[in-house]
């Protein structure tokens, strides 16, 4: 029999009175990440017996509008990359890219 590993992802979410999101950290040892703050999160969690998306959408209320924009943007680029990665599905690969430069230009990220 094989020898198994569990690799540990920690989420922390300190709420205010109101239950809003004022800091999040996040932990990955596996990665050298310990206690890390982030201003936004997007988790996306495949129930396969469901045969849907769960999904944590979380951002501190100290977020600016203008790096969630930014944020989303990179989010969606790199969903293309994986997307690709897990299916080789050039074509439309390109499809999704085209809409991230799209994305981008309508919020004037790229210059």
């Amino acid at each position: 029999m094989a020898n198994t590993y569990t690799s540990k992802i920690e989420l922390n979410v300190d709420l205010d009175e109101n239950r809003v999101p004022e800091k999040l950290k996040w932990s990955a040892q596996d990665g050298g990440i310990n206690n890390a703050e982030a201003k936004a999160m997007m988790l996306s969690v495949w129930d396969a017996k469901a045969k849907e998306t769960l999904r944590i959408d979380l951002w501190t209320k100290d977020m600016p509008v203008d790096e969630m924009k930014q944020f989303f943007h990179q989010t969606l680029v790199e969903m293309s990359n994986t997307f690709q990665r897990a299916t080789q599905d050039e074509k439309m690969t390109a499809t999704m890219k085209d809409f991230c430069d799209y994305f981008a230009e309508k919020l004037e990220l790229k210059k």
